[in-house]
């Protein structure tokens, strides 16, 4: 780890004017960050922390819109009694994500900003465009089982990790960003950028920007919802396949669908696919089997990972069916 300088800002305003300075990284949690610094995979001259500062750590679940401040801890929302009653596919997504004691540090702001868990992105000296840019993607002709089915390139085949992310993602969600310049809202679809053609750039992040919080539109599909994560292990793991399923129903009818899919794509991934074979028709296992399929028809599969398709159909299926019963 190289030498850097430490900054402990006073407010916001001295923290988003320190953030304009090349070099600068942010310091929210640490889990992403510092694992990043140990591993060789940033160089920040100046570490801004910004942990401590007040207001960035409050969560709004009642209104129009849910606000989860970026500083808020994974672990703390998961236990928000109106999130588990109202949205339980976002208590699900934080539950199954990582381990108690990372979750009860990691934030909600950094856990979107987490980069790919690509062994070869992470052992520091395979070719990685994302990386090393023009440097070339070793999981090209190497071993492809964990990597994406969406969104990627032969310059690129790494996986997005979140769950959180995946979660979101099937909501009406946008991202709040400050830099000295102000405030900039980017829908959470638009914040994400499939690796494959630029491995390097994976957010409209710009440089001096802070994500400040994350913002969801309410909706009663909410309740009717779930995360459904499938791993190689039970314990601590990152997702196979994973999907965020929240319907509105009438009766047994679909009148509005989210699907999302996580494990699989270079971005979290809203399956319109999948919500158009389930919306206007009547739930059954046929029909939520038709959603998987629909949901992993543009599926690009390596010679390793074909078997995360019909995993994939079969995830988004039973999650389809669970969501349905806590209506």
């Amino acid at each position: 780890m190289q030498p850097f300088t430490y900054l402990r800002p006073a407010s916001l305003d001295e923290a988003l004017h320190a953030a304009s300075e090349p070099g600068t990284s942010v310091l929210a949690g640490g889990t992403t960050m510092v694992d990043l610094m140990r591993g060789g995979l940033a160089w920040p001259t100046r570490l801004l922390d910004i942990s401590h500062l007040p207001g960035l750590a409050d969560v709004q679940t009642d209104g129009p819109v849910l606000r989860f401040g970026a500083l808020a801890r994974m672990a703390d929302v998961a236990e928000n009694e109106t999130l588990q009653r109202a949205y339980p596919a976002l208590v699900e997504s934080l539950q199954l994500a990582a381990s108690q004691q990372l979750r009860n540090a990691a934030t909600l702001g950094g856990n979107i900003l987490q980069r790919t868990r690509c062994p070869y992105f992470r052992n520091g000296v395979s070719d990685c465009n994302k990386r090393v840019p023009g440097s070339g993607c070793s999981a090209v002709d190497g071993e492809d089982r964990e990597m994406a089915l969406f969104g990627t390139s032969e310059s690129c085949l790494a996986n997005y990790p979140g769950d959180w992310g995946t979660a979101l993602a099937a909501f009406d969600t946008a991202v709040e960003l400050r830099s000295a310049a102000g405030l900039r809202t980017v829908k959470f679809s638009e914040f994400h950028l499939p690796y494959g053609e630029d491995p390097a750039a994976e957010t409209v992040l710009r440089p001096g920007e802070i994500v400040t919080a994350i913002t969801v539109r309410a909706t009663p599909a909410g309740r009717a919802s779930t995360y459904l994560k499938v791993r190689d292990r039970q314990s601590y793991a990152y997702a196979l396949v994973s999907a965020a399923v929240a319907l509105e129903m009438e009766g047994d009818m679909v009148t509005s669908a989210r699907v999302s899919l996580g494990g699989v794509a270079s971005k979290p991934w809203r399956s319109p696919e999948a919500e158009a074979a389930l919306t206007g028709r009547r739930l059954s296992e046929a029909v939520s089997l038709e959603a998987g399929e629909a949901a992993f028809k543009g599926a690009k599969p390596r010679r390793q990972n074909a078997f995360k398709i019909e995993l994939g159909r079969r995830v988004v299926a039973r999650a389809a069916l669970t969501a349905a019963k806590r209506i």
